[in-house]
């Protein structure tokens, strides 16, 4: 399978900025896509942002400005810029990713998710 670990989680300010970061490994053929989603306690996992292959951008629409989703490919790496960062951005924050990966000889479908990494903002 396909493991995503994401760091740079933690505690900030309101108004500060965190940058996290979520490296994809294993038999990797090829990454579609790659994203962020947040849970905050008592609420439906939801939709950050997500970057295809192609460098095409989705964001939530209250996010935009704010965050910024970015990959280095060869890596297999995808980060989340945010900014201006809220009390009500506190969440769990996961990496998502898609694609292709080589179980024994033949490519299949993988779409993993990290374990999650949590983003506290004090007011």
């Amino acid at each position: 399978q396909v493991q995503l670990v994401e760091s740079g989680g933690g505690f900030v300010q309101a108004r500060g900025s965190l940058r996290l970061s979520c490296a994809a490994s294993g038999a990797i053929v090829r990454i579609n896509s790659m994203g962020w989603y947040r849970q905050a306690p008592g609420n439906q996992r939801e939709l950050v942002a997500r970057i295809n292959s192609g460098g095409t951008t989705t964001y939530a629409y209250s996010l935009k400005g704010r965050f910024t989703i970015s990959t280095d490919n060869a890596k297999n790496t995808v980060y989340l810029k945010m900014s201006s960062l809220k009390p009500e951005d506190t969440a769990v924050y996961y990496c998502t990713a898609d694609g292709k990966y080589y179980s024994g000889s033949w490519p299949v479908d993988f779409n993993s998710w990290g374990q999650g990494t949590q983003v506290t903002v004090s007011s």
